[in-house]
């Protein structure tokens, strides 16, 4: 029983994720009473496990891990990328499960699973429960645009609208493709990577040459590969556009439209304690400064300025912030007096919440039975690169 801590410790963390799922999606809260004993509880195991194995690197590891994800969290929530009761649980997960426990192994399309990362299962996890937490949020984001605010369908359409930029930028793509698979035999190295790399620095130069240019290398180039591969180049177009259109759908309704779309307009009166506002509200000369900017466009920004310090820097006295525990009574009774002395309007936006736990239990399975999704995908376009 005591040499298999490790399987021990996967079965407390799927009960303590089902249990966290359930409290989230029906409170919307992740209670301290299970992530915070289950921090000294995986210490614990695998402090003893350690013990038993006569490794003390393996608890080292395990603290630094659990550490190494506390801060990695606490971040995240500092950013309101999720709530504290998520950054508490992942932070529990990393304690209990600080290296894959293998619990199943076998083996599909000649690969071993599950598939194990350099950086570590409980990044794994993290990576894993990000990307379970995609399809729900598309599906959420687009039935609340259908059935409350169909106004944004114009917008969310914009990509399929662009279907001739899309092309030329598929057509741009392909030629630095077949650019790139031209020089990939003289390359000392035969590495994916490098005709990666060359394909993103050819679409690129591509992408800046004059109008009149640029649709004779392109014309050139799509001829070239036509005649060398013609199915296999209308393939490859007629995937990529497909892909690009998606790809760009995905990105409009992860920012813009997702930004949009789970924000409602409240008056302070109707504010409640634990919304949390679509912005950060700060006071700088009397007067009120809304900071409405995402963290990617902060970061263009700066970039543009050379000044990354202003990336850090607050607009002012930080009155209202966008922290996942939300609005307290003080910060609703200053709204209220904001309001009255006529320095803001009536009309707050605030976000509308989701439940990452069940994301996170979601990952968590998969990371134990199948493995880092992020790496299968890798595997998965190393494979189909060199089939062909």
């Amino acid at each position: 029983m005591f040499t298999n801590i490790p399987l021990i410790s996967a079965m407390i963390a799927v009960i303590a994720c089902i249990y966290a799922s359930y409290s989230d999606l029906k409170s919307g809260i992740i209670p301290n009473k299970l992530t915070l004993p289950l921090i000294g509880v995986g210490i614990a195991l695998n402090a003893f496990y350690a013990f038993l194995i006569n490794d003390v690197m393996y608890i080292v590891i395990a603290i630094i891990f659990t550490a190494l994800i506390y801060v990695i969290s606490y971040i995240l929530w500092r950013f309101g990328a999720w709530a504290g009761g998520d950054a508490k649980l992942f932070t529990a997960l990393a304690a209990l499960l600080p290296f894959q426990p293998f619990i199943v192994n076998y083996t599909l399309f000649n690969m071993n699973f599950p598939v194990t990362s350099a950086y570590g299962f409980p990044i794994t996890l993290i990576f894993n429960s990000i990307i379970s937490l995609l399809p729900f949020l598309l599906i959420y984001v687009l039935f609340i645009i259908l059935s409350s605010k169909k106004y944004l369908i114009d917008e969310l359409i914009e990509p399929i609208k662009d279907y001739k930029k899309n092309f030329v930028l598929t057509l741009s793509i392909t030629g630095a493709a077949t650019l790139a698979i031209l020089i990939a035999p003289f390359l000392p190295y035969k590495l994916i990577i490098f005709v990666i790399i060359m394909i993103f620095l050819f679409s690129f130069i591509i992408s800046r040459l004059p109008k009149a240019v640029k649709a004779v290398v392109i014309t050139v180039l799509t001829i070239y590969a036509l005649y060398t591969g013609f199915q296999l180049t209308l393939v490859s177009i007629a995937t990529l556009f497909v892909t690009m259109t998606i790809i760009k759908l995905i990105i409009k309704i992860m920012t813009s439209i997702t930004k949009k779309a789970l924000q409602d307009n409240y008056k302070v009166e109707d504010l409640k304690e634990g919304m949390i506002t679509s912005y950060k509200m700060y006071e700088s000369d009397d007067k009120i400064i809304f900071d409405n900017k995402g963290i990617m466009e902060k970061i263009r920004e700066s970039a543009k300025k050379g000044d990354l310090y202003g990336l850090m820097k607050p607009e002012g006295k930080l009155l209202i912030g966008t922290m996942a525990a939300g609005l307290s009574e003080d910060d609703i009774n200053l709204l209220k007096k904001l309001v009255a002395e006529n320095k803001i309007e009536n009309n707050i936006k605030i976000k509308r919440g989701i439940q990452f736990a069940p994301a996170i239990l979601i990952g968590l399975l998969l990371s134990l039975f199948i493995g880092d999704l992020v790496l299968i995908l890798q595997k998965a376009i190393y494979w189909i690169y060199y089939l062909r």
